[in-house]
């Protein structure tokens, strides 16, 4: 065999080869194959999942439609026409203000919906600012479309709620967005109407884009709605909201969210979800309309429910010596922990194997955050949050 017979490896997108590994499978790796400790059994507060299954009536609904024959087939590429139009109401409900059903596009999963929104937003070379901490696929997607991500720096002194001067020092003639996720993943902060308000006054004046991903606005602290957005009838031409219906009827595995911009986005976002997904899963499409129809009280438990989970949380890890809680709400709290420099990484995996508390590094979610571990409370009885301070307490003193 000659030198130009042998066999070669083709090249590989550099950019996606150079995208961090997926930090969930990467922690939960950490305890793989460990002999569980008799009478400390792991307590997984790794990924933000519901804790609870789906309503029974949710799953007698989907057990009877799949007799459907329209059921195991394609939708259309924005979804459903009649979830497009359930959830413009269900926006009109919770923010006071209704978009036009024309304004939705059902995507397979939040995530989906982001990538959506980022490929029809920007290209390789051009900015968008991301407040630090992030939630880390919005990392991973910028990265691996060659966006650039402006991080916008961490206030834990302000319970990481990000400063809209310092967003306004970072655009430059390359911003494209800025991205803002409240309720937060990962710290749970609460972003207050008037901060969101600001964002989207800043966006406006500079003709860039606001992607407020609301994926937990279903767990909010209160009774209140968000913010007045979508009061401005110009909110088409700024704003980018993403939904998840995935945690709010725990129906994680069927991949179903959501996007609502303006038209002139939305034509770009029809043929990025064409490409990828043709149309989200018409089995989730079908639980998220019968959610939204039907299930109003069902989610209005869960709301409280996750009220009272984490407030038994706040109470359990506010008194721990040497551990600071940072922010919390929703699914999350963040907390400082108390080894000074030694790295978060190392932190939360020594807490997984001599513990059996799985948690994730603040490094994950970004730069400067080494200090920090994100704990994902949603599937744990708020009764265990005094046995995860116990351990966190255990860990610091040993």
């Amino acid at each position: 065999m000659t030198p130009s017979d042998q066999p070669t490896t083709p090249p590989l997108n550099p950019l996606l080869a150079a995208v961090a590994p997926p930090p969930i499978a990467d922690a939960q790796g950490w305890v793989r194959g460990l002999a569980p400790v008799p009478g400390r059994p792991l307590i997984d507060l790794c990924q933000a999942v519901p804790g609870h299954p789906p309503a029974a009536e949710l799953v007698e609904h989907l057990a009877a439609r799949l007799h459907d024959p329209a059921v195991h087939k394609y939708t259309d590429i924005l979804g459903m026409p009649a979830l497009r139009e359930a959830l413009a109401a269900d926006i009109g409900r919770v923010y006071g203000a209704r978009p036009s059903p024309s304004h939705v596009a059902i995507t397979a999963g939040c995530n989906q919906a982001f990538c959506a929104a980022m490929m029809a937003l920007a290209k390789a070379g051009d900015e968008v600012i991301l407040p630090l901490p992030h939630y880390f696929n919005h990392k991973m997607w910028l990265d691996a479309l060659g966006i650039h991500a402006v991080p916008l720096p961490f206030r834990p002194e302000a319970g990481g709620v990000p400063d809209v001067d310092e967003a306004a020092d970072r655009i430059g003639p390359r911003t494209r967005a800025i991205v803002l996720v409240t309720p937060n993943n990962p710290t749970g902060a609460v972003y207050p109407p008037e901060v969101i308000a600001a964002f989207y006054a800043l966006a406006q004046k500079h003709g860039i884009a606001l992607v407020l991903d609301e994926t937990y606005r279903d767990f909010l602290p209160e009774d209140r709605r968000p913010h007045a957005l979508f009061d401005d009838p110009a909110w088409p031409e700024t704003l980018v909201h993403l939904y998840s219906f995935s945690k709010v009827f725990a129906i994680t595995g069927h991949r179903v969210g959501a996007l609502v911009a303006g038209p002139r986005l939305m034509a770009s976002v029809e043929k990025a979800v064409d490409c990828v997904a043709i149309c989200a899963p018409r089995l989730g499409q079908e639980a998220a309309l019968f959610g939204l129809t039907s299930l109003r009280d069902w989610v209005a438990g869960n709301t409280l429910l996750m009220r009272s989970r984490a407030a038994a949380f706040r109470q359990a890890v506010e008194g721990l010596q040497g551990w600071r809680l940072v922010s919390i709400g929703a699914y999350f709290a963040y907390v400082e922990h108390p080894f000074e420099g030694r790295a978060a990484y190392d932190v939360a995996r020594s807490l997984a194997q001599e513990q059996s508390l799985l948690t994730l590094p603040g490094s994950m979610f970004g730069e400067g955050q080494d200090r920090f571990l994100r704990l994902a409370f949603a599937n744990v009885p708020g009764e265990a949050a005094a046995t995860v301070a116990a351990r966190l307490a255990a860990f610091a003193e040993r």
